[in-house]
């Protein structure tokens, strides 16, 4: 079974890497992997035999604050984990729009890509002043692909 642990937005990976060591010291038998997911931001995901199992294998732990009380299923799992692969597409020169956030239905040019963050940089189309923004993947997806520069 699958549990999202609320842990301190931010500190996904210091937690995850915490419960890890933990793990490795021989606590947490109940415990069968945890997966931290770009983009799902203030959880972590414990697979355990149940949700005591989780519990008291994540009590008094540092940016930890508790278990969802209702199990993900398999399918959720695969949702995000699919989710997290199609945030991956935007490259350089490539035609973005907002699909979330202030910015929601405005179009952008990627300047850069940061995949290890899973961040992009961006200018904004259609406007006065073209400020360029850092912004997670997975607010926009790609509406126009660069044109290939080599074949020019």
């Amino acid at each position: 079974m699958y549990f999202a642990v609320k842990v301190t937005s931010g500190q996904e990976r210091i937690a995850a890497n915490m419960l890890q060591n933990k793990l490795s010291k021989g606590e947490g038998s109940n415990i069968y992997a945890i997966l931290v997911i770009g983009g799902m931001r203030g959880y972590i995901i414990l697979e355990a035999e149940d949700e005591m199992a989780v519990k008291s294998f994540i009590t008094k732990e540092h940016n930890i604050h508790g278990v969802l009380p209702k199990p993900l299923l398999k399918e959720d799992i695969d949702k995000l984990l699919a989710n997290k692969t199609q945030e991956q597409e935007a490259a350089k020169g490539d035609i973005v729009e907002f699909s979330t956030g202030p910015f929601k239905g405005y179009k952008a040019r990627v300047l850069k890509v940061d995949p290890i963050k899973a961040e992009m940089t961006v200018e904004l189309m259609d406007v006065v002043v073209p400020i360029p923004i850092t912004t997670k993947l997975n607010t926009a997806k790609v509406v126009q692909r660069a044109k290939n520069e080599s074949n020019a």
